[in-house]
């Protein structure tokens, strides 16, 4: 019996024994080991330390899309944001990187080298987002003429490319095609809009000078560059240098100016296409555009005040076209008269049948003496 209870306790004391290693191993290992951020680690290549998105960051802006069974209503609008005007010029500068911040163009090239986001094919017309269509980044610099080296980590899997600043043709991404969804959904009884992908546009001249010929270089989906865009803030314009938004913010709340270059139709056709006439083509435009803005207004009963007060409006601005009118009436019909109308001149006297004035009775007794 002893030998038993001698036996056991022993048993018990090897047993704490080993759980105790095995706790300190653990607790060891949890204050030593790290995630490896060494050559071919996770932000081995990031150049801006301030742009490194983590995986929390990009959880966040997972957008679920919306059911087409939930949409009463949807248009596909591609628009082109020329970069020199100034609404757009925070797209464009700095073209070089200053102080960390860098333009948009700079960012989606160095996103591209370090295999963090997907470019696809640019198919005029046909923007299919899957991995039959995903751009070879290689295949792309040698086609675009741009300087690379093989970057650190890179594997046949995963490649990386390093790119030095004077090589990216930042100068030369002189527009974008973006496309824009407007989506009317059901649930929410909502109008709103979302931009589905971006293409950066190369404008190059050839060997001989002339017109800059446009290549547009791949698409890119937007929601795979959004979080990276919150980590860049940029002033929008020369009144005020501090950077009050980012990229992100520029984008969806709509700070730039893009004219619209197509809509999805079953011909598959730009509107420089439908309309060769460059009126007709700026009056389609325009049309487009009024009724994106209107559409949503357009699908409510306005109510009896809302009646009201736009026939109250609609009547001040007959008043205020009618006033200017009258006025001009007045004041030029008086100086019209006095330059045109001729003085009046007294009209004789019709000859009466008795005796008269002596002036009238000589006139009518003159033409009596002249008919005898």
């Amino acid at each position: 019996m002893k030998t038993i209870c001698k036996s056991f306790i022993s048993i018990i004391i090897v047993a704490a024994t080993a759980i105790g290693a095995m706790a300190q191993d653990s607790s060891t290992g949890s204050v030593v080991r790290r995630r490896d951020n060494g050559p071919g680690g996770r932000g081995a290549n990031d150049s801006n330390p301030s742009t490194r998105v983590t995986e929390r960051m990009q959880s966040r802006f997972e957008v679920i899309p919306t059911s087409d069974a939930d949409l009463e209503w949807m248009r596909i609008i591609y628009r082109s944001l020329d970069l020199t005007k100034d609404a757009n010029a925070p797209l464009y500068f700095p073209d070089e990187p200053i102080d960390g911040q860098e333009n948009l163009f700079r960012i989606i090239m160095r996103l591209l080298a370090n295999d963090e986001i997907a470019a696809y094919d640019y198919l005029d017309g046909r923007e299919v987002f899957t991995d039959e269509y995903r751009v070879k980044v290689r295949d792309m610099l040698d086609r675009f003429h741009i300087l690379y080296t093989d970057g650190k980590g890179s594997t046949e899997k995963h490649p990386k490319y390093a790119i030095d600043d004077s090589d990216v043709p930042a100068n030369e991404i002189l527009s974008y095609y973006i496309i824009e969804k407007w989506e009317f959904d059901r649930r929410n009884n909502k109008m709103h809009s979302v931009i589905e992908a971006i293409c950066p546009v190369l404008h190059r001249s050839g060997d001989f000078g002339g017109e800059a010929i446009r290549y547009p270089m791949f698409w890119i989906k937007f929601d795979d560059l959004r979080p990276y865009l919150t980590t860049q803030a940029i002033f929008l314009s020369d009144d005020n240098n501090l950077p009050t938004c980012t990229y992100d913010d520029y984008f969806q709340l709509a700070l730039y100016n893009g004219d619209i270059y197509k809509t999805r139709n079953l011909r598959n056709q730009s509107l420089m296409q439908l309309y060769p006439d460059p009126e007709d083509l700026k009056h389609a435009q325009d049309s487009i555009q009024q009724r994106l803005d209107s559409f949503e207004n357009n699908l409510w009963v306005p109510s009896l005040e809302e009646l009201a007060a736009a026939r109250h409006a609609k009547d001040e601005e007959i008043d205020a076209d009618d006033a200017p009118a009258v006025e001009t009436k007045k004041t030029r019909t008086p100086r019209t008269a006095r330059s045109t109308k001729k003085p009046k001149t007294p009209k004789a006297a019709k000859p009466k049948s008795g005796n008269g004035s002596s002036s009238s009775g000589n006139a009518s007794r003159s033409v009596r003496n002249r008919r005898k």
